[in-house]
């Protein structure tokens, strides 16, 4: 029997309907001991034996480096349960015959709504005013109004179009930089598409929706905030390695910046130390914008339809990054 390997921590121990799916296609479901380990804390030899007996592994956090693709030789399929598969070394799998998956359709909605909770948080001093009334403090200090205000989407993908409805919903104009928008949405949702220099002068906030790799890495850096609008805050539910925290905290300190709402670090899980910390303009979440209870289920069920599909040798149109490989690859 074919083994899968699920890592994600919020699948482990739940029989979801994902479960019954693997067990009436008739594969074995292993878990790890340690229920942190796609926290991707793990080095590559910890990596290696814990994913050594599987021909798939549904994927959350954890790396697979070159060093790891090789050593997993009996590996025919990595199905991360998200979008972002930064932490996979493509073509060290797509060399080796490994597909790589993704979920397109599962979480996108689930961020974007807490692109909004993190965005009202700092517009309406939540956390703060949380903090004061608990203290038996009553300052009634004014907050921001969000509608009529500008909101600049980087990329308008999945995650980035869900987000617009919200912002377009609630009054907000919405500016988007994308190098292939969809013309039918932009239109309809009435998004002003505009270059990245003009996205940052003319928005009230800037919320990040591009993946990490070669062309992001530390795009939003001293020079990207001083281009912002002064006031301006920044929401990123994205990836921690898009942004350069250090040129965060000194556009924050230097009152440029107005606050900023963050889900993901350049380091994760976030050392106690971090000096984001320290503001009390920034809101802060775990890297959870994706994984709320039902797009966590939609990505179990989504990453368990692509095992499967592929092990019957047929292809998950939409859902495989290195597709190059489709017209050789066999579940052999």
């Amino acid at each position: 029997m074919p083994i899968v390997m699920i890592t994600p921590e919020a699948m482990i121990g739940v029989r979801g309907p994902w479960v019954q799916m693997f067990e009436e296609a008739g594969f074995t479901i292993q878990t790890p001991e340690d229920t942190t380990f796609t926290r991707g804390l793990c080095g590559p030899a910890e990596t290696i034996r814990v994913l050594r007996n599987a021909d798939a592994v549904i994927s959350g956090g954890e790396y697979f480096t070159p060093d790891v693709i090789a050593g997993l030789p009996k590996l025919k399929v990595i199905a991360r349960s998200g979008v972002g598969y930064d932490r996979i070394d493509v073509p060290s799998a797509t060399k080796r015959g490994i597909l790589v998956t993704i979920t397109p359709t599962a979480n996108h909605q689930s961020v974007a709504e807490t692109t909004f909770a993190l965005l009202f948080a700092v517009a309406k001093g939540i956390v703060q005013n949380d903090a004061r009334v608990r203290s038996g403090e009553w300052a009634r200090n004014l907050t921001e109004p969000v509608r009529g205000k500008t909101l600049g989407i980087m990329g308008l993908g999945r995650i980035g179009r869900s987000t617009a409805i919200l912002a377009r919903a609630i009054g907000m104009t919405v500016l988007a930089t994308e190098m292939y928008p969809d013309q039918n949405f932009v239109r309809q949702l009435g998004v002003e598409l505009v270059e990245f220099d003009t996205l940052l002068s003319r928005s009230d906030y800037v919320s990040i929706h591009c993946p990490l790799n070669a062309e992001t890495k530390g795009l939003f850096n001293r020079n990207v905030f001083a281009k912002m609008k002064p006031g301006s805050v920044l929401i990123n539910t994205a990836r921690g390695g898009v942004v350069v925290e250090a040129d965060l905290i000194e556009a924050l300190t230097s009152g440029h910046l107005s606050g900023a709402g963050l889900d993901v670090f350049e380091q994760e899980p976030a050392k106690a130390d971090n000096p984001l910390f320290q503001f009390n303009n920034v809101v802060l979440s775990p890297h959870l914008a994706g994984i709320d209870r039902l797009s966590i289920q939609s990505m179990a069920i989504e990453s368990a339809d692509c095992v499967i599909k592929l092990s019957r040798n047929q292809w998950p149109a939409g859902a495989v990054v290195n597709d190059e490989l489709r017209e050789t690859w066999k579940w052999t």
